[in-house]
């Protein structure tokens, strides 16, 4: 069984059991099964399948873990968190989030006023909100109506500006006042792509000399009693537990010298984001270097021995890490399109009475290969090509002979694979690096894995079944976007294999693990290809399956993704319809056809319908 490295990123959220990827939850349940179903509705193209029990598993994770922490070392601060909304904006996220979180000091933060306005309908009353980001003076206004509406909220303060128009609104709308929290630049800084988030030059928060100017401020408004939180953030997907402690040992002090200026209701450390989530699939290729009861036990550790030495209250402490919370709720499942060296099988030799003599040595090379020759003859063979290709190229053979040359080099690479497939060579995954099976997907990577393109984030995939057979090619993933950049090339330090499979015969799935966060609201709609059908599975051990498909949620048809571009759709179907009338020689029973054609193509969404196995339409 080949188990692309799910020990290493699932956590046991999923498992390989009879071949198949299924749920870890008490009852198994098979993903490729979850899909079929699904597309036995109608619904097919990629589908994003949402696991609402594994935000619950991580919110309790994060909760159970600091918990642990603050009773260990006998700890008088609370812990409490809230989601950066930025991670993951979609309602079917948020909803089951803000439920799953009902008995817990768990809130939402804001970094824009719609993401605020979500955050004053959906937080439960009582749990925390923080608003981050630069403020308008309207924005911070909406922070007092959620403040005069009962919520516990926070707004940061990114600059000296923003705390002059708090002072400003609090004068108009009196109180109930908003709580206040300062942003500090540290010199700290964590590491990585995301590292420039810290450090004296990132882009928010206040300098030393800014913060004793806001104290000042919040004294003379009389607002000081409303101070109550700092807050630092360092980066995102924090490799390295070593730039946090020099964090919290920096963040520690600041908040004991405010206490000591009088600032006296100040008792909340925000810690911000950064906690790693693991994607690798390949050992020595670690995320992070910490486990989440060392991160939580050093945060609680440091702030403790820093009140202590001086003689501070320990504060409470927040926390954000929207990663860790949302990346593992999700899964993108994309159907495999095309194998794009299928065509190269026997039957589509066209070889010649007389054929050039280095064709007739490869045609020997493939009928007599065996394990004992495997590697020598490989070599032979590419020697060949390289020879034939020149030999095309000066004009001494016809495309034929050249069609013919990578028909049998391609027959005996797939020979030697398939003799040496139980041995880890070397010499082979060089040779896979050069050689690679390409997948064609039906999915956009700049549409459900934008990080991928942009920040080179690798995601674990894997396929659904066919677990149990040692898979043999070495794949490169394309999508079916017109962009060069759409492709998921394989890496021979980081490699991957999969299945040497008849697509016109059978189904191939690839699934796309840990993609929850960041990824749909950062998609793209490049070549307008749109958000995947998505749905939630809701395990219940009621049912004969054992689970519900709910929130289903079909893609937007090219018709609606028109309409969210500011086309006017009802004079593109004017147009359509008037060009066909406008062509002559065809009769109006064939216009009425295509035309009919063209608007159930508009009603459908953009991925593509093109492969048919065993008389059925794969879309």
């Amino acid at each position: 069984m080949f188990d692309y490295g799910i020990k290493f990123w699932s956590k046991d959220d999923f498992v390989i059991e009879d071949g198949k990827v299924k749920i870890g939850a008490n009852r198994k349940i098979a993903l490729i099964d979850v899909v079929s179903k699904v597309r036995e509705s109608g619904y097919k193209g990629p589908l994003l399948i949402r696991f609402p029990h594994l935000i619950q598993k991580q919110i309790d994770k994060l909760f159970n873990s600091f918990n642990t922490s603050i009773k260990q070392y006998k700890y008088k601060g609370n812990f409490k968190a809230v989601f950066p909304l930025k991670v993951n904006q979609f309602p079917n996220f948020i909803l089951p989030l803000v439920e799953a979180s009902m008995d817990r000091d768990y809130g939402l933060e804001a970094g824009s006023k719609a993401e605020l306005i979500i955050a004053m309908a959906y937080t439960n009353i009582n749990s925390p909100i923080t608003v981050n980001g630069f403020k308008d003076k309207e924005m911070i206004n909406l922070g007092f109506i959620a403040s005069n509406m009962g919520h516990n909220i926070t707004l940061t303060i990114e600059g000296l500006n923003e705390l002059q128009t708090i002072i400003e609104v609090a004068k108009d709308m009196g109180s109930p006042y908003p709580n206040i929290g300062l942003r500090i630049r540290l010199h700290s800084m964590g590491s990585g792509v995301w590292a420039k988030s810290g450090g004296i030059n990132s882009k928010f928060g206040l300098t030393s000399t800014e913060l004793l100017e806001a104290v000042k401020l919040l004294k003379k408004s009389n607002l000081i009693s409303q101070f109550s939180m700092i807050h630092f953030h360092i980066g995102s997907q924090i490799s390295d537990i070593s730039p946090l402690k020099k964090a919290l040992r920096e963040a520690g002090n600041i908040y004991a010298e405010l206490r000591k200026m009088g600032c006296e209701n100040l008792n909340i450390v925000n810690i911000g984001g950064g906690l790693a989530v693991e994607y690798t699939q390949h050992q020595g290729y670690n995320n992070r270097n910490y486990t989440l009861d060392e991160f939580s036990g050093d945060v609680v550790f440091s702030l403790k021995e820093i009140a202590k030495n001086k003689k501070e209250k320990e504060p409470d402490i927040f926390i954000e890490s929207g990663r860790f919370v949302a990346a593992s709720h999700a899964v993108l499942v994309a159907p495999v399109l095309e194998l794009f060296s299928q065509e190269y099988d026997e039957r589509a030799l066209r070889l010649k009475d007389k054929n050039p003599k280095l064709i007739e040595e490869l045609l020997d090379l493939y009928n007599s290969i065996d394990e004992r020759h495997a590697m020598e003859y490989l070599h032979d063979s590419l020697d060949h090509m390289e020879s034939l290709l020149t030999l095309f190229d000066l004009g001494y053979i016809d495309l034929q002979d050249r069609s013919n040359t990578e028909i049998l080099v391609h027959l005996i690479i797939k020979k030697v694979i398939r003799i040496l497939k139980h041995k880890n060579h070397n010499e082979i995954l060089q040779i896979q690096e050069q050689i690679q099976e390409r997948y064609l997907l039906n999915c956009s990577f700049f549409q459900s894995m934008p990080d991928y393109w942009g920040l080179g984030q690798n995601f674990p995939v894997m396929p659904l079944d066919k677990l149990n057979t040692r898979p043999t090619r070495s794949a490169s993933l394309w999508d079916i976007t017109c962009d060069s950049d759409g492709e998921i090339s394989f890496n021979k330090n980081t490699p991957l294999f999969l299945h040497d499979i008849d697509i016109k015969n059978e189904e191939y799935f690839l699934g796309f693990f840990l993609v929850g966060a960041y990824q749909e609201v950062l998609g793209m709609k490049h070549n307008l290809f749109t958000h995947p059908t998505e749905f939630s599975i809701i395990l219940d051990d009621d049912e004969d399956c054992g689970y519900l498909v709910e929130n289903l949620l079909e893609a937007q048809n090219i018709l609606d993704v028109l309409d969210d571009l500011d086309y006017d759709t009802k004079d593109i179907e004017r147009r359509l319809k008037q060009r066909i009338d406008d062509v002559e020689n065809l009769s109006d029973e064939y216009k009425k056809e295509v035309l009919g054609q063209l608007y159930i193509m508009l009603s459908e969404n953009g991925y593509l319908r093109t492969i048919t196995i065993s008389g059925k339409s794969i879309k």
